[in-house]
C-alpha cells in the first residue's frame, strides 16, 4: 500500500559479545554494526518519506538486557514524541527475549503511534494488519527453522554487504589473481598465472583462435586452472573436468578472455539457492549482480580487454588446417542489403585456388540482392591502400588541431562554455534556496503535504539537471585544452600502424569496424573512432569559418 505519511525515525542496531564480532580493546565499532548500519541505509534510499533523527546502538550488549543505553535512548525519543519511526536490521536486534520484544513490537510501540520496521524480516507494521499470525505471534516459530531461516539471511545481508564494498567473498580466486595475506577480503595478482593469461590475450589478439590458444598451452605443459589449484593445495572440484589431469580447452580460454575481473572490475553475487532450504543454485538476473569497478590491480588494458570483446563477437570459424581468423573475419557486409558476405573458394587449374566473397542473401534467393562478387585478392589490397591512406589523414588531421591549439581561436568557445556553467551554478542556488524554504512554507499551510513533497522532487530534479550539465559542460571545456579530449590516444592507435604493409586480425580489429562491398567491386570502410575523427573534422572546419569571418 502507499504511504503518503512522513515519518522520524530512529535507526536501532546491537551486537552482543555472544555474537563473536566485537572489536574489543579498542574504541572502534565491530563491522558488523557497520554491516547493520549500511543495510538499512540502503533500505532508505526506497522510502523518501523517512527522515533519520538518530542512531542508537549498543555494541557489546546481550540482547536478554533491555536496560542497554542505547535501547533506553530510543525509548527516550518515543516518549519526548522526537520519533515514530524504529528501523532495524532484524527482530533479534530487538533482543533475544521473545516475549519482551512481543511485548514491545505488538503493544508499546503502536500504542505510541510508533512504525516498526525489521530490514531482514520483511516487517513493516504500517502493512501488518493480516501478517501477525504469520510473522509476529509465533515469531517464526521462535526455534529451528525460523533460527536457521535467521542465520542465512544474515550471511547473506553480510555477504552482499561486502561485495558492495568491492571485497572478495569467493572461496576461490579466479585464475591469475590469490588472496592476499594480509586481507582475507582482497585479491592480488599472481604473477605465474598473470603472465599465462597476458599470453592468452596477446594471443587472442594476433588472432588465434581459442582451440590452438589451448592446443599451445598444452604443449607448453603449462597447467590449466584446475591444475594449478591442484598444486597449490586448493581443494577444488568443478564440473568441467572430463579426464583425470583437466587440460586447457578452447571453453576455459575462452571464459578467461571474458572474464572482467582481469580489467580490474569485480562482479560477485551471481548465483544464489532460492531459499535457505534449497540446496541447488541458480544463477540470478544480471540486474542484481554485484559489480565494483576498479576493485583490485588489472592484469589486462581495458583497451585490449575492448578489442578482445570485439573480436570474440565477430570471430567466424578458422579455415582447416589454420589457427587464426581470417583477418576481416566477422567484418565485410553487402553494402546494399547489409547482409553479411561469405568467403567461397574454387579450384583452378594447376591446384592454384580461386577465392572471392559473395552477398550471402544473394547465395541463398537471388531475387533479394545482387552477388556483390569481389575477388580476395582485390580485397586485400584495396583496404590496405585505403588503410593507409585514412592513417595519412587521421595524422594530417592530428596535427592541423595541434596547430589550432596554439591559436586563440578556442577561446570564445571556452567562454561560450563557462557563461553556460555559470548559469547552471546560479539556477542551483537558486532551487537549493527554493527547496529550504519549502518546509517553511508547508508548517505555516501556504502549500500542503502533496505540494510540498512535488515541489521538493521537482526543484531536487532541477538541481541534478544543472549538476550533470556542469560536469558535461567540464568535460568539454577539458577536451578543448587537452586536445580534444582522447584524440591522442585513439591518433596513437593508427600512428601506431604507420607504415603498415600487410593487414592482419590483429590490426583489422583495431582500426576498422566495418567493410562495405558494392556493385563493381567498390569498397567502403567505416573505421574505429569513426565519430571522433569526424567531429575534429567538424571543428577543424568551424574554426576556419570563425578565423574567415575575423578577416
Amino acid at each position: 500500500m502507499e504511504n503518503n505519511k512522513s515519518y522520524i525515525a530512529d535507526i536501532y542496531v546491537r551486537l552482543s559479545k555472544e555474537d563473536g564480532d566485537v572489536d574489543t580493546g579498542n574504541k572502534y565499532e565491530s563491522n558488523s554494526i557497520s554491516n547493520q548500519k549500511e543495510l538499512i541505509q540502503q533500505f532508505l534510499i526506497s522510502h523518501p518519506e523517512i527522515t533519520v533523527h538518530a542512531i542508537r546502538e549498543d555494541d557489546g550488549y546481550t540482547g536478554t538486557n533491555f536496560s542497554r543505553p542505547g535501547f533506553q535512548l530510543l525509548l527516550q525519543d518515543i516518549k519526548e514524541k522526537k520519533i515514530n519511526c524504529i528501523i532495524v536490521k532484524d527482530l533479534s536486534r530487538v533482543g533475544r527475549n521473545y516475549l519482551k520484544v512481543g511485548e514491545y513490537v505488538q503493544e508499546i510501540f503502536p500504542e505510541q503511534g510508533v512504525r516498526f520496521i525489521s530490514v531482514n524480516d520483511g516487517y513493516d507494521s504500517i502493512n501488518a494488519a493480516a501478517m501477525d499470525d504469520d510473522i509476529i505471534i509465533p515469531f517464526k516459530n521462535l526455534l529451528n527453522d525460523a533460527y536457521s531461516r535467521d542465520i542465512s539471511v544474515k550471511i547473506r545481508s553480510n555477504l552482499d554487504a561486502k561485495r558492495k564494498r568491492g571485497e572478495y567473498t569467493g572461496a576461490f580466486t579466479t585464475f591469475g589473481y590469490m588472496k592476499s595475506k594480509l586481507d582475507k577480503n582482497a585479491i592480488v595478482v599472481d604473477q605465474y598465472a598473470a603472465n599465462v593469461v597476458k599470453d592468452i590475450f596477446k594471443w587472442k589478439l594476433a588472432g588465434v583462435n581459442q582451440t590452438y590458444i589451448a592446443d599451445r598451452l598444452n604443449a607448453a605443459g603449462i597447467p590449466s586452472p584446475m591444475e594449478y589449484k591442484k598444486m597449490k593445495g586448493i581443494n577444488y572440484e568443478c564440473s568441467f573436468k572430463t579426464n583425470k589431469k583437466a587440460l586447457w580447452c578452447a571453453q576455459t580460454v575462452s571464459r578467461i578472455l571474458k572474464n572482467e575481473i582481469y580489467i580490474g572490475n569485480m562482479i560477485q553475487g551471481i548465483r544464489s539457492k532460492l531459499t535457505y532450504r534449497a540446496e541447488h543454485v541458480v544463477v540470478k538476473n544480471k540486474a542484481d549482480w554485484i559489480r565494483t569497478d576498479n576493485a583490485h590491480e588489472a592484469i589486462i588494458e581495458k583497451m585490449d580487454f575492448i578489442r578482445v570483446q570485439e573480436m570474440l563477437k565477430r570471430d567466424t570459424r578458422t579455415s582447416p588446417n589454420q589457427k587464426t581468423v581470417y583477418p576481416f573475419g566477422g567484418m565485410l557486409f553487402c553494402g546494399d542489403c547489409k547482409h553479411s558476405m561469405v568467403r567461397k573458394t574454387i579450384p583452378g587449374a594447376k591446384g592454384v585456388k580461386y577465392v572471392y566473397f559473395v552477398c550471402s542473401s544473394n547465395k541463398k534467393t537471388r531475387d533479394i540482392c545482387s552477388s556483390h562478387t569481389i575477388k580476395e585478392e582485390v580485397l586485400e589490397v584495396t583496404i590496405l591502400e585505403m588503410i593507409q591512406k585514412h592513417i595519412r589523414a587521421v595524422l594530417d588531421v592530428d596535427a592541423i588541431l595541434e596547430e589550432l591549439a596554439k591559436m586563440d581561436i578556442q577561446k570564445s568557445e571556452i567562454e561560450k562554455l563557462d557563461e553556460r556553467i555559470q548559469w547552471n551554478e546560479e539556477e542551483i542556488e537558486k532551487c537549493k534556496r527554493l527547496k529550504i524554504s519549502l518546509y517553511e512554507d508547508l508548517r505555516e499551510t501556504i502549500i500542503d503535504k502533496e505540494e510540498y513533497l512535488y515541489l521538493k522532487e521537482e526543484y531536487q530534479r532541477r538541481i541534478d539537471e544543472a549538476e550533470n550539465a556542469i560536469k558535461h559542460l567540464r568535460v568539454e571545456i577539458n577536451q578543448i585544452y587537452n586536445g580534444s579530449g582522447d584524440r591522442k590516444q585513439w591518433v596513437s592507435v593508427f600512428r601506431n600502424h604507420l607504415n603498415v604493409e600487410k593487414m592482419n586480425r590483429k590490426i583489422s580489429t583495431q582500426l576498422i569496424d566495418r567493410i562495405f562491398i558494392y556493385d563493381e567491386g567498390r569498397i567502403g570502410i567505416k573505421y574505429k573512432f569513426q565519430d571522433k575523427y569526424d567531429t575534429c573534422l567538424h571543428f577543424i572546419e568551424t574554426a576556419y569559418k570563425a578565423m574567415n569571418q575575423e578577416v
